[in-house]
């Protein structure tokens, strides 16, 4: 097991639990969201965070110790399986809150859009993992006679054929993200396939096709969807509408001017008093600024920082192929998701709803977190250890 990974990752957990206490202190008091009810306990936040903390580290272990190489028979049970709890969504099993059904309760509630964010990873891994192997074999022989023949032979050889099945899955999870809408988890989803696919060597020409094509997806999506063309508009003009779309960017904004270089201590935020929406969950970080200054907050992305480089460098020295793609899958999934919540909360990126790891209150995303960190400390394992001259 890799310590300095393991030593990390529970360094970040338990700030965020720290920060998160700090954070939520208020909004649980004053019981300000009404789709959860406190009754008034300042720390119910905190307390389900921990509750939740507590077996996601025992969990992160238990998968670390598991051989990693089960994972190849899991992963089309884990793809299909996440596809199904997606679309049990869409019956009287899921839940809708602030406009969005992304929930399933059944006797406690969950996002499968965070289960799926793994799947994608185990399926793509697995599958691409073999992909050498499947390229030394002899091509199929197609009739060039026929235009079928001609078309099917031009599509392998450009490297079309490999990639249609895992870009229907992908369009098939995108769907009923959409439908929910979830586009945090579109992105999430798309990062962590991305990263596989580019690691196993699939043409890059393709990526710049499809990122052609997701761009200008996004702006189709953008344009026809009324919530994420308001949030377009907020986050290039917050003081247009500063008590609707453009409130929250803004008093986010306060709250990291108000931080300064040292910061207001921990637990004098102001702004989580009632002004800051959301201070517990995308928005935890404003309160980090605001409370750690400049110089805590840049140490937090240090953190991240050096998270980040480690599991990279863990993909580069791997047993094998698919103990590095799953790596560089969930490592890469995990920089999108930092990179954009910063960047959603300083004002540089418009909002998207994307939490921040180990930090935003949700108890299946710490839990999943866990799981993944789980994952790339059981390929650390099998790392062989260098010879000593």
């Amino acid at each position: 097991m890799d310590l300095p990974y393991l030593a990390l990752v529970l360094l970040l957990t338990a700030i965020g639990l720290i920060m998160l206490l700090s954070a939520s202190y208020a909004s649980a008091y004053y019981n300000l969201d009404p789709s959860v009810d406190t009754g008034g306990n300042p720390y119910y936040y905190f307390m389900g965070q921990l509750k939740m903390a507590i077996p996601g580290i025992i969990i992160m272990i238990l998968v670390s110790k598991f051989d990693y190489q089960r994972w190849r028979l899991l992963s089309v049970p884990a793809i299909i399986g996440s596809i199904f709890l997606l679309l049990l969504i869409f019956t009287p099993l899921g839940r809708t809150s602030n406009g969005a059904r992304r929930w399933l309760d059944i006797g406690f509630s969950f996002q499968p859009s965070e289960l799926v964010k793994v799947a994608v990873i185990l399926f793509f891994a697995a599958r691409l993992s073999k992909r050498k192997d499947q390229i030394k074999a002899p091509p199929k022989k197609w009739d060039r006679r026929t235009l079928r023949g001609r078309m099917g032979e031009f599509a392998e050889n450009i490297g079309l054929l490999e990639l249609v099945p895992y870009g229907l899955i992908l369009l098939v999870i995108l769907f009923l993200l959409y439908k929910q809408p979830h586009m945090s988890g579109m992105i999430l989803v798309c990062s962590g396939a991305a990263a596989v696919l580019f690691a196993s060597g699939i043409r890059l020409y393709w990526f710049v096709g499809g990122g052609s094509l997701v761009a200008a997806a996004l702006v189709f999506l953008i344009t026809q969807t009324e919530y994420m063309t308001a949030r377009i508009q907020s986050w290039l003009d917050p003081l247009s509408d500063l008590q609707g779309d453009g409130y929250q960017l803004w008093q986010s904004q306060i709250a990291i001017g108000s931080g300064g270089l040292l910061g207001l201590g921990l637990g004098n935020s102001r702004q989580k008093y009632m002004f800051l929406p959301e201070e517990h969950n995308d928005f935890v970080f404003a309160i980090v600024c605001e409370e750690l200054g400049l110089i805590g907050a840049c140490l937090i992305i240090v953190l991240f920082a050096l998270l980040i480089i480690r599991g990279y460098w863990l993909a580069l020295h791997a047993r094998d192929r698919f103990g590095s793609l799953l790596i560089v899958g969930i490592n890469t999934q995990l920089a999108a998701q930092v990179i954009l919540n910063i960047g959603v909360v300083t004002g540089a990126l418009p909002t998207t709803g994307i939490s921040l790891p180990f930090f935003s209150y949700g108890g299946t995303a710490l839990v999943v977190q866990l799981a993944e960190v789980g994952i790339i400390l059981a390929v650390s394992r099998q790392i062989v250890a260098p010879k000593a001259e």
